[in-house]
C-alpha cells in the first residue's frame, strides 16, 4: 500500500474540499494496534495547503470509493452542517449472493452494537436501536448473484453491510461479518454528491475496482 501516496488516489480537488477513491484495506483511523491509516498519511493530501485535510466521514478498512476531506476550517463547518441536515446523497454498489427479484425497496431497521469476547462486535436490528434507513435499487443480476445500489438515508456504523443482510437474507459477497465470506469485500462508495452554498455541488463518481470482475459492465 505504501508505494502509492494518496495524492494518486484524488477524484476532486479545490481551495474547500479533496475527494479520494479510498483503497479497500486502508483503514480511515489509525488502529489501536498500529499501523498503516488514512489518518497517518494526511499530509500527502496537503497540496500546498499549510494544513492537512480533515476527514468528513468514515469508510470501513475493506470499503473502496469515495472519501470526502475539509481543506479549511470554514468548508468542514459547512460539510459537517450538510451531513447533519442530511443533504450529502452517498451512493454505495455491492454484490448480494443471492438473486434479487425485487427491483428496489427501503430498509428501515434500527441498528444496535452487540459485542461477545468470541465474536467480537457488530450491528444487529434492535427496536431499541438507532434509527437506520437505507434506499436500495437492483443494477443487474447474473449467476445467482445481484449488483444493487444502496443509498443510506442515515449514517450508522456498518448500516449498509447490516442493511443488506436484513433486506435480502444473505449480505454482501466477501463481507466475513455479515455476508458471505471469501475474497475481498465488495462493497464499494461509487457517488458522493455534496451540495455548496454560492457554487455548483461536489458531485463525484469512483468506478468499481478491478477486483468486481466484470460487474463494472453492468454498473
Amino acid at each position: 500500500m505504501r508505494t502509492m501516496l494518496l495524492s494518486d488516489y484524488v477524484l476532486f480537488i479545490d481551495a474547500e474540499a479533496v475527494v479520494i477513491d479510498k483503497p479497500a484495506g486502508l483503514p480511515v483511523d489509525e488502529p489501536r494496534r498500529g499501523g498503516d491509516s488514512i489518518a497517518s498519511r494526511l499530509d500527502e493530501l496537503r497540496a500546498g495547503f499549510k494544513r492537512p485535510p480533515t476527514p468528513m466521514h468514515r469508510l470501513d478498512m475493506d470499503t473502496s470509493g469515495c472519501l470526502l476531506f475539509a481543506r479549511s476550517p470554514k468548508a468542514r463547518a459547512a460539510f459537517q452542517q450538510a451531513f447533519e441536515q442530511r443533504l450529502v446523497q452517498k451512493y454505495y454498489l455491492a454484490v448480494i449472493a443471492r438473486d434479487v427479484s425485487e427491483e428496489a425497496g427501503t430498509v428501515d431497521a434500527p441498528l444496535a452494537k452487540v459485542s461477545s469476547a468470541e465474536a467480537g462486535w457488530r450491528m444487529v436490528v434492535d427496536l431499541k436501536g438507532r434509527s437506520a434507513v437505507t434506499n436500495w435499487r437492483r443494477v443487474a443480476k447474473r449467476d445467482g448473484q445481484t449488483l444493487v445500489e444502496f443509498r443510506p438515508v442515515t449514517g450508522r456504523t456498518h448500516q449498509i453491510r447490516a442493511h443488506a443482510r436484513e433486506a435480502f437474507g444473505t449480505g454482501i459477497v466477501g463481507d466475513r461479518v455479515y455476508g458471505v465470506p471469501g475474497g475481498p469485500m465488495l462493497l464499494h462508495a461509487s457517488r458522493l454528491v455534496v451540495p455548496r452554498e454560492g457554487k455548483p455541488p461536489i458531485d463525484v463518481i469512483a468506478p468499481l475496482p478491478d477486483y468486481f470482475g466484470d460487474w463494472p459492465d453492468a454498473a
